[in-house]
């Protein structure tokens, strides 16, 4: 037991992603009743938290980030509370703003020495999912501010999950996402999250490649 806590502790980015990859699985249920909108903000909370800790490890202040998590977290309770969608669009923004933060630190983290650890392979699937995470936010803000952005003649609006979905459909391009953009701002976040997209993964691979190629040639000068 003492060491699986000692391999957690050295690697965060590992319970991170885990933790939010058990959130996928579990936002669906929590959307159609009032205890699941409970669950859905001490979920909420619990990543926030495994956000501020990996940050601890990152060449980042993580203090930087807890001045947006903590009226992140006040906004997103008040909002299950009082039942009020403005809140949470507002908590949405503040928690883009802490995920992309999040996300850059790691990215730091891992190019910032020329050895990989096992934390920092865990730290690249780790980012991909903060950035899905932090676009599904921003995607949130548009839609409160253009709620048809989103939705063909503008009727009705779309759930987290559905625009956690588009987010990682768009991040991925794997492009299988139902959900169109319709008006304009909510096809321009959608384009930079293509850009994004593609310069992460072109960015992974060309690093993964350069230090397995540095490698192969220390081996040869031995």
């Amino acid at each position: 037991m003492a060491r699986w806590v000692g391999f957690l502790r050295r690697t965060p980015c590992l319970l991170l992603l885990v933790v939010q990859l058990a959130g996928v699985l579990l936002y669906p249920s929590m959307e159609t009743t009032s205890a699941g909108r409970a669950a859905f903000a001490l979920f909420g909370l619990l990543v926030l938290g495994l956000v501020l800790l990996t940050l601890r490890g990152t060449p980042f202040i993580s203090w930087v980030a807890g001045l947006f998590a903590l009226p992140s977290a006040a906004l997103l309770v008040a909002s299950i509370v009082v039942q009020d969608q403005d809140l949470f669009v507002w908590s949405a923004g503040f928690e883009m703003v802490v995920y992309t933060y999040a996300a850059l630190s790691m990215l730091a983290y891992m190019l910032a020495d020329e050895r990989v650890t096992t934390d920092e392979l865990f730290a690249i699937p780790a980012v991909f999912t903060l950035l899905a995470w932090a676009f599904a936010f921003l995607f949130v803000v548009v839609q409160g501010l253009d709620p048809g952005g989103f939705n063909p003649h503008g009727l009705g609006t779309r759930s987290w999950m559905e625009l956690l979905f588009l987010s990682f459909t768009t991040l991925s391009s794997t492009g299988l996402s139902d959900i169109t953009p319709i008006s304009g701002h909510a096809r321009s976040v959608v384009m930079l999250e293509q850009v994004a997209g593609v310069f992460y993964i072109a960015m992974v691979v060309t690093r993964l490649v350069s230090l397995r190629s540095a490698r192969a040639a220390e081996r040869d000068s031995t």
